[in-house]
């Protein structure tokens, strides 16, 4: 899967900070049309995820994982891209999880607590 890098500039729009990038970028991203609500959430030192915020989604107060969603974004992508990639899950990939969790106890009964994330 390869992964395509776009060139920008921060500038200023107004009185707003504004980030321009290539035109390529829309061109190959429609869903960043003009006038579309997103959001950035800063995930390092000099690193941001943008991300389209439907218009249903707006007045929402969301609790998501940008990263989680954005890695399963990958995975589907590269899923459908390299279906040759996908295997089977084995009966070592069942005895490797089960190693693994060897000593874990769990009930159907358990209840998770309210702040747990995934």
């Amino acid at each position: 899967m390869s992964s395509q890098s776009y060139d920008g500039k921060i500038t200023t729009s107004g009185s707003s900070q504004a980030i321009r990038i290539i035109k390529s970028f829309f061109d190959a991203n429609p869903e960043f049309e003009q006038k579309a609500n997103i959001k950035a959430y800063p995930i390092g030192k000099g690193k941001a995820l943008i991300s389209v915020v439907p218009q249903s989604e707006v007045e929402k107060d969301d609790k998501e994982d940008p990263l989680f969603d954005s890695f399963l974004s990958f995975l589907e992508k590269d899923m459908i891209e390299n279906p040759q990639n996908l295997t089977p899950v084995s009966q070592k990939d069942f005895s490797a999880t089960k190693d693994l969790l060897e000593g874990v106890e769990v009930s159907e009964n358990d209840e998770m607590p309210e702040d747990f994330e995934l």
